[in-house]
């Protein structure tokens, strides 16, 4: 029996992660308070959820704040129960959050009149550490709409039974902001940049053009082959303790050209180990 448990910070997705998991299949209950989990645990077994076999539970900031503390205690407890259990945590960084709030005019749920926006977000963040501590997947949502999100959940959670870890490969820029959910980062700047050909300009790392031009270069090789190794010598590791999931990161200066070639190339061998790999290009979305 599988239990998701979805957490993170209010504005950065959640909602659409219970609705994505509701649509595979999970039995799925929103805002439940952290000191009925293990009640409503011990009944999964009886004849009510006979017919069930995935369940998901929303828990947001709005838990007592001393149950909030104790979340590691309840997961270890639940999984001494026999229950398969996984911690998604989605995060955003603050001015997208805030961006958020502001065009959806919703109110935070922990800001009043004495409490501005901005604090009670430090302040949520407080109160939910110890579940972004013990989460099996980090989300960064900033960058990240609600169709992107839905396909990181689909493709991590709906794996059509192949047995192996899900990898994502994110190119990304790195003026725009470094991703805060990847395992490892890998910086391509140091590699001769297209966006400084004219005519290359305006194409992508994906392009003909572009692709025939990094690679009469034997630096990018290079580094594609140090990459690669590193990576088939690393990804074993990160599945023999017992990871599902791992995030790569490889950025360039605009996430446009550089960074997108290295992880389409990167995709191509990789896929052949592990099918489960998938690719987002942060900038080009």
């Amino acid at each position: 029996m599988k239990l998701i448990i979805v957490s993170g910070m209010s504005g950065s997705g959640k909602s659409v992660a219970l609705n994505v998991l509701e649509d595979l299949g999970y039995y799925c209950i929103d805002n439940l308070p952290l000191g009925l989990i293990s009640a409503f645990a011990q009944q999964l077994s009886g004849e009510a959820y006979a017919q069930l076999d995935k369940f998901a539970i929303g828990i947001d900031a709005r838990n007592v704040a001393g149950q909030l503390a104790k979340f590691p205690e309840i997961l270890k407890s639940l999984q001494q129960m026999g229950l398969q259990c996984e911690t998604y945590f989605l995060q955003a960084q603050s001015e997208s959050l805030i961006k958020r709030f502001s065009e959806t005019r919703r109110k935070h749920p922990l800001s009043d009149e004495q409490t501005p926006l901005n604090e009670a977000l430090k302040h949520e963040y407080r109160l939910l550490e110890p579940i972004h501590d013990s989460a099996d997947l980090l989300i960064d949502t900033t960058h990240t709409n609600i169709h992107q999100l839905r396909d990181i959940i689909v493709n991590r959670v709906d794996s059509k039974g192949i047995r192996s870890m899900s990898i994502l490969l994110l190119s990304f820029g790195f003026k725009h902001s470094i991703p805060t959910d990847a395992d490892y980062i890998f910086d391509v700047r140091c590699l001769p940049n297209p966006h400084w050909i004219p005519e290359l300009r305006a194409y992508t790392g994906k392009d003909d053009d572009v692709i025939r031009y990094l690679e009469q270069h034997e630096s990018v090789d290079d580094m594609y082959e140090d990459i690669n190794k590193f990576l088939l010598r690393w990804i074993p590791d990160f599945i023999a303790n017992n990871r599902s999931y791992m995030t790569i990161g490889i950025g360039c200066t605009g996430g446009q050209h550089r960074s997108v070639y290295m992880t389409e190339r990167l995709a191509t061998n990789l896929r052949k180990q592990y099918p489960l790999l998938m690719i987002r290009h942060r900038e080009l979305s």
